[in-house]
């Protein structure tokens, strides 16, 4: 018997495939700080686990496909405060972000069909356009550049017949990247243009820095036709466990033929749904405090990076973040040895070799993404061993 090519060419996740060697360090002894994933400290409010605790139906039945009709209401309240007009038939609710965008390809592609990405990019969105027979057309960016892409002539000098979709995460995953007014203007007009859907994925909306406004691509009525914008529970309220994403959209033919998608998976968890209605219904100062502590993270690891020599990264305008270049040879080969052969007082750390962020062959081999999802302190310590083990790499 015989695999699908499709499922041969996907690999495994950078973030995720070394997590069996920082479980073998753990087990032998070692603290590993874990800067490969965007899972947050931040506690998630209590709110959720209330509403879950006071659930008291005798059965816990299928929901709606749609989604539960409390978290869409909740949904059409929290767009509403940030400025959008979407009603309940707008949006659909699914099993967290990656769903939503696993759906969205599998409706937007046929084989061969292309998007278009910022590279380097968040790396499960690879998988899923692959899952669906696509092909990512990557906009080369640096650190250097600011990872700049929002240029007419880099996105439509990769633009041909086969282009579908342009996917923007704002502010971005890996780079922190932000988008001004402006440039997402430009983005605007260049899918209506081309008749371009624009995947939105703002699941990181609320975290900007230095003063900077969250911003939505929904604001532009003009385009209400090719937007199509992605949220998650899972980085905005810190509740990643809890798999609850949606999709939001004026275009009622995209939306009725997602509806076959969401009606062939059943529903999302009914538990998880209630838990996310009230998250959604909480006062919006909750994010307040909650952006001032990233920000503080951003800074403190700012600070540690820029003591490390040779080092390449640009500073993050949001998310929470960042994409370093090490003067190593392969990263992969740099975090196996951390793993395994090193560590400061009996600890280590783990970050996401970026390798797999990149679409265009042999670049990205020495990046890493670190999350500053953890205390400053734990992200000073984390880098100051990811600085010492650069120094006993490459002396070896």
């Amino acid at each position: 018997m015989k695999l699908s090519k499709k499922i041969q060419a996907m690999g495994l996740s950078p973030i995720r495939k070394f997590v069996p060697y920082a479980d073998a360090a753990v087990a032998a002894g070692k603290k590993v700080y874990r800067l490969n994933l965007g899972q947050p400290d931040i506690k998630t409010p209590k709110v959720f686990f209330d509403t879950v605790k006071n659930f008291n139906q005798d059965v816990l039945a299928y929901a709606n496909s749609q989604g539960d009709a409390e978290l869409l209401e909740a949904l059409v309240g929290y767009y509403k405060r940030i400025g959008l007009d979407f009603e309940k038939k707008d949006l659909l609710i699914t099993n967290g972000g990656s769903e939503a965008i696993n759906m969205l390809m599998t409706a937007i592609l046929d084989n061969d069909d292309e998007v278009i990405m910022a590279e380097p990019f968040y790396t499960n969105y690879k998988t899923f356009v692959g899952q669906a027979g696509g092909k990512v057309v990557a906009i080369p960016t640096t650190a250097e550049d600011g990872y700049q892409y929002a240029v007419r002539e880099k996105i439509e000098g990769v633009i041909t017949d086969k282009t579908k979709a342009m996917c923007i995460i704002n502010p971005g995953n890996p780079t922190g990247k932000g988008l001004t007014k402006d440039e997402r203007k430009l983005i605007v007009d260049i899918a209506r243009e081309h008749d371009l859907f624009i995947i939105a994925d703002e699941v990181y909306r609320e975290f900007t820095y230095d003063g900077k406004q969250m911003t939505t691509f929904g604001a532009f009525k003009e385009a209400e036709q090719n937007v199509v914008i992605v949220d998650s529970v899972s980085k905005r309220f810190s509740a990643c466990g809890a798999r609850i994403g949606s999709i939001a959209s004026k275009n009622e033919e995209l939306m009725g033929n997602l509806m076959k998608l969401c009606q062939a998976r059943l529903c999302c968890p009914t538990l998880d749904m209630k838990g996310a209605a009230a998250l959604y219904n909480l006062d919006p100062s909750y994010f307040d405090d909650i952006k001032n502590e990233y920000e503080h993270r951003r800074n403190f690891s700012v600070k540690a990076l820029n003591e490390i020599e040779c080092i390449k990264f640009g500073v993050p305008e949001g998310a929470f973040y960042i994409t370093c270049q090490l003067p190593v040879d392969n990263a992969e080969n740099f975090l196996m040895f951390l793993l395994q052969d090193f560590d400061v007082n009996g600890e280590t750390v783990m970050f996401a070799p970026a390798g797999g962020f990149f679409g265009t062959p042999g670049v990205g081999q020495s990046d890493i993404r670190i999350a500053y999802v953890l205390k400053a302190e734990d992200m000073k310590a984390g880098i100051n061993i990811i600085k010492e083990g650069i120094k006993a790499y490459n002396a070896r």
